[in-house]
């Protein structure tokens, strides 16, 4: 008897009759004669209810009051799920974060895991429970709740998975495995079987939203078997992550992905001595705000200006940081520029293959789209393009790049409308 861990987003339990479906799908894996841990997400658009609640009381809700908040919706749905389980037959018990042990860092509403216990986990299992944890959530050393940040559910079922040694994470989702893009643009993209820790990690980065980037680091670190599946179609095995070295690479770009949440900062007149990025970036580190593109102009008569990417939820605090540390970083004028877009291709096939960055800005220019910035990593290359032109890029890199007929390791890239 092996362990299966699953997680159920909120669509997945968003109402009574959703969730007497993941209670059967639970159920059935119970039934395949393995130990089963459910990790679930609040209802529907709980959390999401919730913030705007908190928003109506206070401009500027306390973290540790938000964590205290947010952490009760996916009670709601351990709970429920549990009495459904329990419904059905079998033996169930709910736990949060806490009863659990999630230890995670004195950080609120974007906390990571440090350690997981796994003795009452354990003890339960081999009572014959099916187990229902709350996702999103932990406590620190000192007993505080916090959450985890967006992804938070599967960044749990990944870190309980590898806490237990369990032959496999299953992620049950709205779609039914793992695209070369969105199928909303890109009709013709088909799921692949497999696809590599590497390229889904990268892919999450750059704006696919079937796996949060942390939720694909611990798998990779702890070598989970991972499986996005559709929590609406169980007879579909969907698409199984794994090593890069147990794949044969077919194509050198596995997929596409686009990222409108992000805003470009432009410092200008900044000094050019050693030192400047290092206090920058710095003040924006030390209040945990990450920075993702990053380029530096050519320095004249002694200046120079320094434009980066970071997340449009943290644009307001970093800009308070930055006028705050204005003196001491010694910029001239900040420039925000709110309309771009990240454009990405990913593949492990990238690797020593030459002319994959020259096709891609090839393919770009044909179709007049202009890039504003440039990242590379040894399987990715983004760049930053007008919002307005995310979706023909999208297209016209598909093409580029034969994606429309993707056999193997594919990925759904969700963009939202622009």
């Amino acid at each position: 008897m092996g362990i299966i861990v699953q997680k159920f987003g909120g669509t997945s339990v968003a109402d009574p009759e959703k969730i007497h479906n993941v209670a059967k799908a639970v159920i059935k894996e119970k039934e395949n004669g393995n130990s089963v841990v459910v990790v679930v997400s609040a209802m529907g658009h709980t959390t999401d209810y919730l913030i705007k609640l908190a928003k109506e009381v206070t401009e500027t809700p306390n973290s540790r009051e938000m964590d205290m908040l947010l952490s009760t919706g996916e009670q709601v749905s351990i709970a429920l799920l549990s009495m459904a389980i329990q419904s059905h037959g079998h033996k169930a018990i709910s736990m949060n974060g806490q009863q659990v042990g999630i230890i995670t860092e004195c950080i609120h509403s974007k906390a990571r895991i440090v350690d997981i216990k796994t003795e009452k986990l354990k003890k339960y299992l081999d009572a014959g429970n099916i187990i229902v944890v709350a996702g999103f959530q932990g406590v620190t050393p000192e007993g505080e709740i916090t959450t985890l940040g967006r992804g938070g559910s599967d960044t749990s079922a990944v870190a309980i998975a590898a806490a237990l040694n369990a032959d496999r994470c299953d992620i049950y989702t709205d779609v039914e495995g793992v695209y070369a893009t969105d199928p909303r643009i890109v009709p013709n993209v088909k799921k692949a079987d497999t696809i590599s820790y590497e390229e889904m990690l990268e892919l999450a980065r750059v704006g696919a939203n079937v796996l949060h980037p942390r939720s694909v680091e611990t798998a990779k670190q702890f070598n989970v078997p991972l499986r996005v599946r559709s929590s609406f179609n169980l007879d579909n095995l969907g698409t199984l992550i794994i090593g890069v070295n147990d794949m044969e690479i077919y194509k050198p770009v596995a997929g596409v992905a686009a990222d409108t949440s992000q805003v470009r900062i432009l410092l200008s007149n900044l000094p050019d001595i050693p030192g400047t990025a290092a206090k920058l970036f710095g003040a924006l580190a030390k209040n945990n705000i990450s920075v993702d593109m990053i380029i530096q102009s050519l320095a004249i008569q002694g200046k120079n200006s320094i434009a980066f990417t970071v997340d449009s939820e943290e644009l307001d605090s970093a800009l308070n940081i930055l006028n705050n540390e204005k003196d001491i970083i010694q910029s001239g004028e900040i420039l925000i520029d709110r309309d771009i877009a990240k454009v990405s291709i990913v593949g492990a096939g990238m690797v020593d293959r030459p002319g994959i960055a020259a096709d891609m800005f090839r393919s770009l220019a044909d179709k007049h789209i202009n890039i504003k910035m440039i990242s590379t990593s040894e399987i990715k290359i983004s760049c930053l393009v007008e919002k307005e032109n995310a979706k023909e890029a999208i297209k016209a890199l598909c093409k580029e790049f034969d994606l429309e007929s993707a056999e193997v390791a594919s990925v759904k890239g969700d963009l939202p409308n622009v």
